[in-house]
């Protein structure tokens, strides 16, 4: 078996911050073999192993990772019927664009999202109105508990927005494949669920749409915001939504809207979407332009994008520092003003909030 193994190596090129310090060894896997025999020698001698994918939800601290970066680069995508099998290193964006082609629905409104197909189980990505939870039937992982392959059955991932049981136990799992049930609605979208979407396409919420229709509508609406990958944009040197939305209690939900009417006048009422029994999601970016965060915020080589509050963005020369002190202070802007402490969606190494 013969893996590329690279020592004191530059992690920052394989994110999309284009920020960190260089990895002690990094091994480059392209089969599942690879990626498990890989993962079995750190676990067998102690060595601390970073998982890397697509890197673009990956915040690496400056001083690098001490121990062996692991980049998962496996290809695989085998579509039986409406079934289809991805490898864990597949291009999400690529492999949705080739289900569109098929004519496949599912997964349309989910194009143009940077990363891995085996990130996608992990963070339960979603966007415009569709979630992987709703599609994936299974994920076959190796799992270091039980040093053995499993297949984990969707309703065995504890799936909820932006979380999953692989999310929760980072240290557990390794995602080498992901299965989804798609479906053949002759060449026609999944249901439009999201309001924007719709208004983009001229059609009402609940309709189905031509794919190929849907998924350039979410491209261009991903773009306006610096949210596909463009290396002569510096809006997308980011890691797309820097921080989640926010679920609260109703209680809490109460003070906010209190905070909110003190604050900004009687009237004003703040974004709130329903997220099941007794829990309200409201906007991150929402609170971060109202904390007078405003697109483009910013002086030093970290910025807020000048398109979309809710990505931070390296425009050149940061370093993670100036990545976090930018989002430090949002965090604690958003706090002073509405009492609410946000919470950072990329996976950080080495540093944290």
């Amino acid at each position: 078996m013969h893996v590329q193994e690279l020592h004191d190596a530059p992690l920052a090129p394989l994110t999309t911050f284009r920020l960190g310090g260089p990895a002690k060894r990094l091994i480059t896997a392209t089969t599942d073999a690879e990626v498990i025999a890989a993962v079995r020698e750190a676990d067998d001698t102690g060595t601390p192993l970073l998982l890397i994918g697509g890197g673009s939800n990956l915040v690496i601290g400056d001083k690098g990772f001490a121990g062996t970066a692991l980049r998962i680069a496996t290809r695989g995508f085998e579509l039986d019927g409406t079934a289809l099998e991805l490898a864990a290193g597949e291009v999400w964006t690529d492999a949705v664009a080739r289900t569109v082609e098929a004519g496949l629905a599912g997964v349309e409104c989910l194009a143009g999202i940077p990363g891995s197909a085996g990130a996608t189980p992990i963070q339960n990505v979603g966007a415009y109105g569709q979630e992987v939870s709703s599609t994936i039937t299974e994920v076959i992982a190796y799992d270091r508990k039980t040093r053995e392959t499993v297949t984990v059955a969707n309703a065995e991932c504890a799936f909820s927005y932006r979380h999953s049981r692989f999310k929760a136990d980072p240290e557990r799992f390794v995602v080498l494949r992901v299965r989804f049930a798609l479906e053949d609605a002759a060449g026609l979208s999944a249901p439009i669920k999201y309001a924007e979407t719709a208004r983009a396409l001229g059609v009402e919420p609940g309709d189905r749409v031509p794919l190929a229709a849907a998924r350039e509508t979410v491209l261009k609406l991903r773009s306006g915001k610096g949210m596909v990958l463009d290396p002569e944009d510096h809006d997308t040197w980011s890691a797309g939504s820097f921080f989640t939305n926010p679920i609260l209690t109703d209680e809490e939900f109460a003070a906010f809207h209190a905070r909110v009417e003190a604050r900004l006048g009687a009237g004003v009422t703040p974004p709130a979407y329903s997220a099941g029994d007794g829990h309200t999601k409201t906007s991150a970016a929402w609170l971060i332009d109202k904390s007078g965060f405003t697109k483009g915020y910013g002086t030093g080589p970290a910025r807020i994008s000048t398109k979309h509050t809710l990505a931070l963005t390296n425009r050149g020369g940061a370093t993670t520092e100036d990545l976090l002190a930018l989002a430090r202070e949002v965090v604690a802007g958003v706090h002073d003003a509405f009492g609410i402490t946000l919470v950072n969606e990329p996976v950080t190494v080495g540093v944290s909030l």
